[in-house]
């Protein structure tokens, strides 16, 4: 029988620095990577001194660890998952548990769950977020899967979390993918805000007027107030940073193409799936689809001339607009994320925890936020609230945005800039506090052409009309 407490597959940088997190906890660490130069090059250098042992074969690798074996997989998700486990499962034995902390889908989870569980081995779908630096320091870790699994390395995962003042930014969030489900809606989320930050910061710029380096300073300064969270704090760091000639500010000369690795598309998938609207969320991931139109935009913007007018309004009062307009659409994405969370739940049997995820995610994580902790106290109140628009406190902060956010969305407008999430956001909120919507009109239209029925306001039943 082996020694070390832990394996790890998958020695990219999140890999290493999973490892080294958790031998600096006082595990032992026994690692693992196909090209075997890797796995040397790790040894030498970052895992010198370390209570880590690198396998050059995963005979090896399994024959390294105590029983039963506890292995961590941090490679890219999709087939090389399946390729790994595929590897290990000859030299595994029931009671084994292999936990994928990459950012797998969560129905494949399911699948390669039921899969090893026929052969007693013990598979566990675990959300990890907080990048490279959260790997290492501590990231919040989004467990799902069979009880059983969870609990052979709860002490693992509780030890190398986050800590917040009350407790570990690490949770059981539920059986099957319920682990990898949540961690895709916290993507989705991520994708949402990221998209209401970059807006706010172009609508600053080209609106305003103000250049990077002011900028930095008005996202600090929102930093200190409600906006306060971890993606408003790297903002205002890349703003303020250089090119490495020292003469411009690096965020000027950075190519306007952002990527995606396909869990904020997963986040839009599932929410039609489940029924829920995510507007503010599916407003982003179209929007990094169309950056990557560089050469078809470039050609556009010959064609089609920009028309913006100059700004003449108060600029110190404008900025403070932005930033309430920023915390009210922000608000909206935490809010369809939730909402999802909670249909996700109900249809799956998940009985997932929302006071709980709001309460991991307040450390570690990528969307780690101020609001995060009043959400919390929201759904410990009130743990079905279908929506948290509906919360008193969410409700006023929505209602002192909603003005700003209306202001902002119309002179981004006037200026010909995109803000397709700030604009969802408004377009989220006023279709939510509708009493009455045009979709009346709708039914009404799908009766004439195919006879589907519609009901009434004043009485009961499924009625068609032979329309004139």
């Amino acid at each position: 029988m082996g020694t070390q407490q832990m394996g790890l597959v998958g020695l990219a940088v999140m890999g290493q620095n999973l490892a080294l997190n958790m031998a600096s906890r006082g595990f032992s660490v026994a690692v693992y990577n196909r090209t075997t130069a890797r796995t040397a090059s790790f040894m030498r250098d970052r895992a010198q001194g370390e209570n880590i042992l690198g396998a050059s074969s995963v005979s090896d690798f399994v024959q390294a660890l105590e029983t039963p074996r506890r292995i961590i997989l941090m490679v890219k998700a999709g087939e090389p998952v399946d390729d790994m486990i595929r590897e290990l499962k000859p030299h595994l034995a029931p009671g084994d548990v292999i936990a994928d902390g990459g950012n797998a889908h969560f129905k494949d989870t399911q699948t390669r769950m039921r899969a090893l569980e026929s052969e007693g081995i013990l598979y566990l779908g675990t959300g990890i977020s907080g990048g490279e630096e959260g790997a290492l320091q501590g990231p919040c870790i989004m467990p799902g899967g069979p009880m059983e699994a969870y609990r052979k390395l709860e002490p693992v995962f509780t030890t190398i979390a986050a800590r917040v003042e009350d407790g570990p930014c690490c949770a059981y969030m539920g059986p099957g993918g319920a682990g990898h489900f949540v961690k895709m809606v916290h993507n989705g989320i991520e994708y949402g805000n990221m998209q209401l930050i970059a807006e706010a910061y172009d609508i600053l710029g080209r609106v305003a007027g103000l250049d990077a380096p002011r900028m930095a300073e008005v996202f600090a300064e929102w930093n200190r107030g409600n906006l306060n969270a971890f993606l408003i704090e790297i903002t205002a760091r890349v703003l303020a940073a250089r090119d490495a000639s020292g003469d411009i500010p690096l965020v000027d000369v950075i190519l306007d193409k952002a990527g995606q690795k396909g869990t904020g598309k997963w986040t839009t998938q599932s929410a039609l799936d489940l029924g829920v609207p995510v507007p503010t969320i599916t407003a982003a991931v179209d929007a990094r689809i169309l950056s990557s139109l560089k050469d078809e935009r470039v050609r556009a913007a010959k064609i089609h001339k920009d028309g913006r007018r100059a700004f003449d309004g108060d600029t110190p009062g404008f900025i403070q607009a932005v930033g309430r307009a920023l915390h009210a659409g922000i608000l909206c994405s935490y809010a369809q994320g939730m909402a999802m969370l909670r249909q996700a739940s109900a249809r799956y049997g998940w009985e997932l925890d929302p006071a709980e995820i709001s309460r991991i995610w307040k450390g570690g994580c990528i969307i780690r936020a101020r609001l995060l902790e009043p959400m919390r106290e929201a759904f410990s109140r009130e743990p079905d609230l279908p929506n948290l628009l509906l919360c008193p406190a969410f409700a006023a902060w929505m209602t002192d945005g909603a003005e700003a956010l209306r202001g902002v969305v119309s002179q981004a407008m006037a200026h010909g800039i995109p803000v397709p999430s700030l604009g969802a956001s408004l377009a989220y909120f006023d279709g939510y506090r509708s009493e009455r919507l045009p979709q009346n009109l709708i039914q009404a239209q799908r009766d004439l052409f195919g006879a589907h029925t519609y009901e009434r306001v004043d009485r009961e039943g499924a009625f068609h009309t032979v329309w004139p």
